[in-house]
């Protein structure tokens, strides 16, 4: 069901400088895409890893999609088909279609009415051959995201489909942070998708989404483990006003660099007490930022990731849990010892004794920390503020399936973050051929020193 639509044929909805060319997106049309059938009103409760994400607002990804023809091709992407799959989508995911409220003790919850979620239609004379080699910037998402924040009360949702001149398709998303992670936005892509290209008998092949959060309730009195501190990246403390002006945050750059099927493997052998594939790569990474960097041998740098804890609770959670199931771990040590030739198997071992140890006692403190904490990022510094150097945040969308949405029209050649404004943060991407991409947002010296440390002797 479509409400408030409005067309916008000839309204430009931002420009890019291009080898000296200013591309144009163009909005052909707008509206508030509704589920297809009523779903429930009430005020979703948000559990305290819910209300840890608050601050990070809207995550913007962009999925690219290569048209085989060449060309524009009528029935491509069609616009009816993608809007009719989406309402379906959100019968089951209908929290996505809400916005963000609060209860009557203050307490921000999703009020879910069915509002509908922003869909909105763009044309672009750039291709996706242009767009596969572009970075993360300002400028990406201003042009193939929706302007979700120009909505209050917020959206959960926006998605906007860019129609390029080559004829495929840049499908450009915007998902609240606060509502889901990674895993459960990928179910939702996994369901709307299947809609999309199955139809009506994908509902009997797909698994409904739980949205029980109370499973992730903080304790009655909480109980925090001594040792739980040490194990999970707590929430910033709030600081005291203070008259003093905050200090730059500085210049971002991201590159995103592609490690082979065959590099890691190698990364792999070279870990011989027998790391995954996620601890081997971010030991790689985080030893070689470590070094371009050039931090003091005796400065102490750490490791910031995050876990999911929906198999680490008891009861576990369902697989289908639909909120935020991830708690940000942190390890740390010498600079000397985390890039000394000989260490990356002990470094990824010290990742993977972390993961390990993320039982059920250690979420449940991690819950009630939070809880009594209130409702600040569990990674994120105060606004303005420069995120330490000895720090990196690796996060993986290993294993979600990203390149696992297809709309009937083949799969995504490229998905990728659309900005990344804050330094010392790395994304690792499944590639399509068994590689991986790293996606890295640090200061310019490090990024521009990483390349020939990340491939070396691999």
């Amino acid at each position: 069901m479509v409400t408030e639509a409005s067309s916008r044929s000839t309204s430009a909805l931002n420009t890019r400088r291009k080898m000296g060319v200013y591309e144009e997106v163009r909005v052909a049309e707008w509206c508030m895409l509704t589920p297809s059938e009523e779903t429930p009103r009430h005020g979703l409760w948000l559990t305290p890893i819910d209300l840890s994400w608050a601050s990070t607002g809207h995550t913007p990804t962009v999925h690219l999609y290569r048209s085989d023809a060449g060309g524009a091709v009528d029935g491509f992407f069609d616009v009816a088909r993608l809007k009719a799959a989406l309402a379906k989508a959100l019968v089951a995911f209908y929290p996505l279609a809400g916005r963000l409220g609060v209860d009557t003790e203050g307490r921000p919850q999703i009020d879910c009415a069915g509002q509908g979620v922003l869909f909105v239609v763009a044309h672009s004379a750039l291709t996706v051959d242009e767009l596969s080699s572009f970075q993360p910037s300002p400028e990406l998402k201003r042009l193939f995201v929706p302007r979700v924040e120009e909505y209050s009360p917020s959206l959960m949702c926006g998605v906007q489909v860019n129609l390029l001149k080559c004829g495929g398709v840049a499908l450009g998303v915007a998902m609240h942070h606060i509502a889901v992670d990674a895993i459960g936005a990928f179910h939702f892509f996994r369901t709307w998708s299947a809609f999309c290209r199955d139809g009506d008998a994908a509902a009997t092949a797909l698994e409904r989404p739980c949205h029980d959060r109370t499973l992730l309730r903080a304790r009655s009195p909480p109980v925090i483990h001594p040792d739980a501190l040490t194990l999970f990246c707590p929430p910033k403390e709030q600081q005291p006003p203070s008259e003093e002006p905050m200090p730059s945050p500085g210049a971002v750059a991201n590159q995103i660099f592609t490690l082979s099927k065959d590099q890691v493997a190698a990364l792999k052998r070279a870990c011989t007490s027998g790391a995954s594939t996620f601890c081997a790569v971010s030991a790689h990474v985080w030893r070689c930022v470590c070094a371009a960097r050039q931090l003091p041998p005796d400065a102490t740098a750490r490791l910031i990731f995050p876990a999911n804890v929906r198999g680490s609770v008891r009861p576990p959670l369902p697989d289908s849990y639909f909120g935020n199931g991830i708690i940000m771990l942190s390890v740390t040590g010498k600079v000397q010892d985390i890039t000394s030739g000989e260490q990356l198997d002990s470094v990824a071992c010290r990742i993977r004794g972390a993961i390990r140890r993320m039982d059920d006692e250690m979420v449940r403190s991690a819950i009630d920390y939070m809880e009594i904490a209130g409702s600040q990022s569990q990674t994120d510094a105060p606004t303005g503020s420069v995120p330490p150097e000895t720090d990196l945040r690796v996060v993986s969308w290993k294993g979600t399936l990203v390149y696992g949405t297809d709309f009937g029209w083949g799969k995504p050649v490229v998905v990728l973050r659309a900005e990344q404004p804050r330094a010392g943060i790395a994304y690792l991407i499944d590639g399509t051929d068994g590689s991986m991409r790293v996606l890295l947002s640090a200061e310019p010296a490090t990024v521009n020193g990483l390349q020939h440390l990340l491939y070396a002797n691999i």
